[in-house]
């Protein structure tokens, strides 16, 4: 997905957005130059539910086609919980996952390195990153692409990394289960999936 300049949609959208924005640096300069807001009129219902989407979109590194469709299949699912099932079903992408257990720093980067072959799914190779993983799978770096530049210093790094309940990572750092299905609880999450499904009921 084309995405363009990252501050100036962290500044629109939240820091969570990129984790470039997640710093230290992006915090003082939004403190040093706060957002104009006289004279702007409130957002309404409609404009913070596309404000949401759009969060969790670039978050994800999504096209709106490949985002709609995955709210779609969630919603038209009998007797389910769409708002979970879309969380379970953004999580469980393989470029998350990657992501998720520290392989990498950003999405964007675990995205490249499942495209470009890097990655191991139950001991076979996979190069696509919406690839869903699910329990029990176990997604590691494929033992050629260890000694990268990419993974100087893994065991370090996986030691100052900390995975979610979900995910298992294993010392060296370059593999991980999938122990149970992804889960958050509304206050963990820097989006609302309530929000989102109701723009798209709309």
């Amino acid at each position: 997905m084309k995405v363009g300049p990252k501050y100036k949609i962290c500044k629109r959208l939240g820091a969570s957005v990129f984790e470039k924005c997640q710093t230290q640096k992006f915090q003082l300069a939004e403190t040093r130059s706060p957002r104009r807001t006289r004279g702007r009129r409130s957002a309404s219902a409609y404009g913070l539910q596309l404000l949401e989407k759009q969060k969790a979109r670039f978050m994800y590194g999504l096209s709106e086609r490949q985002f709609s469709r995955y709210v779609s299949e969630e919603m038209e699912k009998k007797g389910s919980d769409s708002m979970a099932g879309l969380v379970l079903r953004l999580e469980s992408r393989l470029d998350n996952v990657v992501y998720r257990a520290g392989f990498v720093k950003t999405r964007r980067a675990a995205r490249q390195l499942v495209s470009h072959g890097h990655i191991m799914v139950n001991n076979r190779r996979m190069n696509i990153p919406s690839f869903r993983v699910s329990v029990g799978d176990v997604v590691s770096v494929r033992e050629a692409s260890r000694g990268s530049t990419l993974f100087t210093n893994r065991n370090e790094a996986n030691i100052e990394h900390k995975a979610p309940g979900w995910l298992t990572v294993s010392q060296d750092g370059f593999f991980a289960e999938l122990v149970k299905d992804p889960e958050f609880a509304q206050s963990e999450l820097t989006w609302n999936p309530s929000t989102i499904i109701q723009f798209y009921s709309r």
